[in-house]
């Protein structure tokens, strides 16, 4: 009796629009993985992967920014170091690219538990200050030891390899498949993540966090817990763009970097499932197809973006979201 009142209750959540969410989630993906699998057919697999490197980069950034309501202005630090480990492993190691790439990943991890556990201290622009900073340590320390990173020439002719030694990743259609279940499967995880009570708890802390603690939940820890996935997928995306372009170089590591990915959030759409893809591949798109305006196509990019905050503050795909009145 009591279960049929609390679902009878105008607070229980609407089990008819929470499936029909999932379902609209549901045909998204299937029409996204069948995209990627033509995709290659059409446009050139090196743009497409730099598109699918950098969506799950934007998307694990999401993850902090949009659920977890922390600004980090320092997540280029594990995206580079990431791609530097990731492409020395590869080159003067002689590591599998599956292994390299791994590697690239839990170091990225690890420096993301570090650097979280003191930033996390602070809120705000505090945090966002400090994280800026500690990416900061991480571009001397790589533009000062040219014996690991190769200063300001990078790790350069990295070899793709061969995945588990078996499958040749020196055609470019092959690696685009490899990148693109890489792709879906942080993607999964991290829409797998909002979704779970984990999730949850992240969105209540980013909403009231004194509430939170209130209601006895351990912010700090999750706070934490947040940071060092966030760091770890940014870190998958470094380690495997530098198996694709075979370079790892201090642009990874600097702090623009940062900003673009803050850039390319906010475009898409922050605090959506499937915005920082879309910012990701109209950001990519810009640089890629007008390379011939130069220095012009920072102040294109900060048109676009003015124009993102003044006219749809949701983002690309917060306006469509809205307009079908379904969450995206």
């Amino acid at each position: 009796m009591a279960d049929s009142a609390a679902i009878d209750s105008p607070l229980a959540p609407p089990v008819s629009e929470s499936r029909g969410v999932e379902a609209l989630h549901r045909a998204i993906f299937i029409g996204l993985a069948a995209l990627l699998v033509v995709a290659p057919f059409v446009v050139y697999p090196v743009f497409l992967m730099k598109v699918l490197c950098f969506a799950l980069f934007a998307c694990a950034f999401n993850l902090l920014l949009g659920y977890g309501g922390l600004l980090s202005f320092g997540h280029a630090a594990y995206f580079g170091m990431a791609s530097y480990v990731s492409a020395y492993t590869a080159k003067y190691w002689g590591l599998t690219p599956e292994l390299a790439i791994l590697l690239g990943t839990v170091v990225a991890g690890f420096l993301g538990l570090a650097f979280g556990a003191l930033a996390i201290r602070r809120q705000g622009i505090y945090f966002a200050m400090i994280t800026l900073a500690l990416a900061q340590m991480v571009f001397f320390f790589s533009l000062q030891t040219p014996r690991f990173t190769g200063g300001e020439d990078g790790i350069q002719a990295v070899p793709r390899g061969k995945l588990f030694g078996l499958l040749s990743l020196a055609d470019d259609r092959v690696l685009y498949y490899v990148v693109a279940l890489i792709f879906l499967a942080g993607f999964l995880l991290i829409y797998r993540v909002i979704h779970s009570p984990f999730g949850q708890v992240l969105k209540a802390i980013r909403d009231n966090e004194p509430r939170a603690v209130s209601l006895g939940y351990r912010t700090a820890q999750y706070k934490l817990a947040v940071f060092v996935l966030s760091a770890t997928l940014a870190g998958l995306a470094g380690a495997t763009k530098a198996i694709v372009f075979q370079l790892a170089s201090l642009t990874d590591v600097n702090w623009p970097m940062s900003g673009e990915v803050v850039l390319m959030t906010l475009v898409g759409g922050m605090g959506t499932v499937f915005g920082p893809i879309a910012g990701a591949a109209v950001i990519i798109a810009m640089e890629n197809y007008l390379a011939q305006l130069g220095s012009w196509v920072l102040v294109v990019q900060g048109v676009i973006f003015v124009a993102c905050v003044l006219l749809f503050r949701e983002g690309i795909v917060g306006v469509i979201g809205k307009r079908i009145k379904q969450p995206l």
